[in-house]
């Protein structure tokens, strides 16, 4: 039970930091578009990823310098790319306008975008496979599968909770001005999170 109770807490403290995950499933909620295939992707992403860094990768990550370089400056670069890229989209009004007349994404471009955002990015290996995999690969055999239930049931409740609470906020999140100050928060907080890779 403490393993369990250890990877919840540890899972929870990782994935509700803000970061382009979260930032997209928040987007979607707000919008309103493809929210349950957004949540439902991430979670299942996180399961994976979780329960391969546990199984050994995470440690195999960690050992090997090369690897973990190429996570941390792969990591800074995409974080580079999203927050320069929220930041062009507050300049652009625009892109931030929610209404009938904006085209939405079919089921395929939503998933599309979530398991790229959520693959492609660097830094979700640095928290999920090698932070989280090496915690919970120091466990002996019969408690690993606590800590990664844990953790599971981290993202599980938050993405749930992200996506669907999100929606509740589509009528504020509406204006233009409310949307500079999303974009502008995710673009600091992204290169943050880069800045902080770069000099660890």
């Amino acid at each position: 039970m403490q393993s369990y109770v250890n990877g919840l807490g540890l899972g929870a403290s990782l994935i509700m930091a803000i970061g382009a995950q979260n930032a997209h499933v928040l987007r979607m909620g707000i919008k309103r578009q493809h929210v349950a295939l957004t949540v439902a992707a991430c979670i299942v992403i996180d399961v994976f990823l979780i329960a391969l860094g546990v199984a050994g990768a995470g440690a195999m990550i960690q050992g090997s310098p090369l690897l973990l370089a190429a996570a941390r400056w792969g990591g800074a670069a995409f974080l580079l790319w999203y927050g320069l890229r929220s930041w062009r989209s507050m300049l652009t009004p625009k892109s931030l306008a929610v209404d009938a007349a904006t085209p939405a994404p079919d089921a395929r471009q939503a998933l599309a975008s979530v398991v790229a955002l959520s693959l492609l990015n660097p830094h979700v290996y640095l928290d999920t496979v090698v932070l989280l995999g090496s915690v919970g690969g120091s466990y002996p055999d019969g408690q690993r599968v606590g800590f990664s239930a844990g953790a599971m049931t981290a993202s599980l409740l938050w993405f749930t909770a992200l996506g669907f609470g999100a929606t509740r906020l589509a009528g504020v999140f509406g204006r233009p001005l409310a949307w500079k100050c999303i974009e502008g928060l995710t673009g600091a907080v992204m290169l943050t999170l880069a800045a902080g890779l770069v000099m660890s």
